[in-house]
């Protein structure tokens, strides 16, 4: 994993991840998936994508949303009034952290 990741349990037993400020808002997209199904039907779009059967694929959660392109996936948050209202991680990058998410969730 090129990124550092940290996984914890807030106050209410909810699991979290922690990640470098600048990926922060991939946390807000991760932590909004909550079941090993939601997560797995992600996995697939976003192998679909790295494999070329899509161009790209969009998911939109409740307050935050991913576009998916083969090289970089752009998370960007609706509702967030500070800076910055959107991220960018490799892809590839995206997918590991969705297999650790699936592992820990």
């Amino acid at each position: 994993m090129k990124y550092y990741y940290e996984f914890n349990k807030d106050r209410l037993g909810n699991t979290r991840i922690v990640l470098p400020e600048k990926l922060s808002l991939f946390a807000d997209f991760i932590e909004d998936i909550s079941t090993v199904d939601e997560v797995d039907e992600y996995i697939g779009y976003i192998q679909n994508v790295i494999n070329s059967r899509y161009i790209d694929f969009e998911i939109t959660l409740n307050a935050t949303s991913v576009i998916i392109k083969k090289e970089v996936t752009i998370v960007e948050h609706h509702y967030r009034i500070e800076e910055p209202h959107n991220s960018t991680m490799e892809t590839e990058e995206f997918l590991k952290m969705l297999f650790l998410w699936r592992e820990n969730c």
